[in-house]
């Protein structure tokens, strides 16, 4: 059973492990988008983005409705925004730490040079 959760896990992460992928996903966060609207926001081709939006309607991560011609497209569980956020905020965490260890290092070459 655990292994069936750990590759679920790896497969849903996979899903996500592409930048246009993601870019779709938070142009969706603030609702449903037609196809044609999120090519027009992403100012990608529609061979691109239709190709990125299979593997997350495949996973499972979006789906589409067809109303006329058009497909709408939405976050399939709103668990998603959280997710998105969460990865910002780990994001800005590591962009923290990162800043941070580069002061030291420059206070420490700049205590050096005074010596």
């Amino acid at each position: 059973m655990e292994e069936g959760l750990q590759q679920f896990k790896a497969d849903f992460f996979k899903a996500l492990a592409h930048p246009l992928r993601i870019r779709i996903l938070e142009l969706l966060v603030d609702g449903q988008k037609s196809v044609n609207e999120i090519q027009s926001c992403l100012e990608k081709e529609g061979s691109a983005v239709s190709q990125q939006l299979s593997v997350l309607r495949t996973k499972n991560i979006v789906f589409g409705m067809k109303e006329g011609k058009k497909v709408y497209y939405s976050l399939s569980d709103p668990m998603i925004i959280e997710l998105l956020d969460v990865a910002k905020k780990i994001f800005n965490n590591h962009l923290v730490n990162t800043i941070s260890r580069l002061e030291e290092m420059t206070v420490s070459e700049n205590n050096d040079e005074i010596i």
